[in-house]
């Protein structure tokens, strides 16, 4: 992760200059104007990772250029990063520096935070973990008030919890998740709040059934299964699964049925090209869809499961490439018309930006 190019006094050219690009995008489609939603300008990113570098008998908080891993920027403080994050560095660097166990071969930091004031940082090392390094990260961990992970080759030690809790409110309600160390997680939390909002107004109140792809650890599967009959949500990683599950078992939500299945493969499954043992339990026919929300990876939506979207009245759609959602509409736009379009600041002082869309049949 290269450091942006923090200047707050450029923040409202840059936030106008994305707005511009998409409405170039989503010209083609007449598209209607995009709502725009910003950030923060500074202590907006809840999570940051560090490499160490070596001076002297120092060792520092370091980030790279992107391809240059030669020339460190050598940092104090990382305005972007969460006020918690911030207030963490230093006691961290003083702590490795104070102690043998903490900083031998100490190569890698990742900070993990909350807009609830959860904290865990990951450790990373070129040596193996023993006694007296959990003895002194449990030590630490008190001192800081987080939880602690220790990784090296093979070795995973968790001092604490292996996950932090976030609490996000939408339409008045407040929803808990828990955000696994490793795990993604949205960064920007105020503006993953924004769009929580965005897309529980878009898909509105509805009397059927939902359709999830890619849904994560339930980020927007919580919010939005408060608006319909019932969910299917599907999400291929592990991790992500076992965080969504524990997700819904605590919001008390219990309309929503998950599987670990990729986009692709419950494409397969809904046009009966084959059976997954892990739909053997769920009755597909018994759903009444009449909406899908997406939220794929950069790469956007494959050609099958975007063609597999076009069978739906309401396709919600949440892009973190509107290169690739342009793609997808473009695909889509002979049955279905874009009636909303929001931009997500989440990234600010670079080029990304996340982008919503809700299609409905022509």
């Amino acid at each position: 992760m290269s450091r942006p190019q923090f200047d707050p006094a450029t923040y409202a050219a840059q936030l106008e200059a994305k707005k511009q690009r998409l409405i170039e995008l989503l010209a083609p489609f007449a598209a209607p104007a995009p709502e725009v939603f910003d950030s923060p300008r500074e202590h907006y990113r809840l999570r940051a990772e560090f490499r160490l570098w070596r001076e002297g008998e120092d060792r520092h908080y370091a980030m790279f250029e992107a391809g240059d891993k030669h020339a460190p920027i050598l940092l104090d403080d990382f305005p972007i990063a969460s006020a918690r994050i911030n207030e963490l560095m230093p006691r961290l660097k003083a702590a490795w520096q104070a102690s043998k166990a903490l900083g031998f071969k100490l190569f890698q930091v990742e900070f993990l935070t909350t807009l609830a004031g959860d904290a865990l940082i990951t450790l990373c090392y070129h040596r193996p973990l023993d006694a007296a390094w959990q003895a002194e990260a449990e030590k630490l961990a008190a001192e800081l008030g987080v939880s602690l992970v220790g990784r090296s080759r093979g070795k995973r030690i968790v001092v604490g919890k292996d996950y932090v809790e976030e609490e996000l409110e939408v339409a008045g309600r407040r929803f808990r998740y828990r955000q696994p160390e490793g795990a993604f997680t949205q960064p920007n939390g105020e503006v993953c709040q924004k769009m929580l909002g965005w897309a529980f107004e878009a898909l509105g109140e509805r009397d059927d059934d939902l359709l999830e792809l890619y849904c994560g650890n339930g980020n927007f599967t919580l919010p939005l299964a408060t608006r319909v009959r019932k969910v299917l949500a599907t999400e291929i990683s592990k991790s992500s699964v076992n965080a969504a599950l524990a997700n819904l078992e605590g919001n008390g939500i219990d309309n929503v049925t998950l599987v670990r299945l990729s986009a692709e493969e419950l494409t397969q499954a809904l046009n009966e090209v084959r059976p997954f043992r892990r739909l053997a339990d769920v009755d597909l026919k018994g759903y009444a869809f009449g909406s899908v929300f997406v939220d794929p990876p950069r790469a956007g939506m494959d050609p099958d499961t975007c063609e597999l979207t076009r069978r739906f009245q309401r396709i919600l759609y949440i892009s973190c490439n509107p290169e690739t959602l342009a793609a997808n509409i473009a695909q889509l736009d002979d049955t279905h018309k874009v009636t909303r379009c929001a931009l997500f600041d989440q990234f600010p002082y670079t080029h990304h930006m996340e982008a919503g869309v809700l299609l409905e049949r022509r």
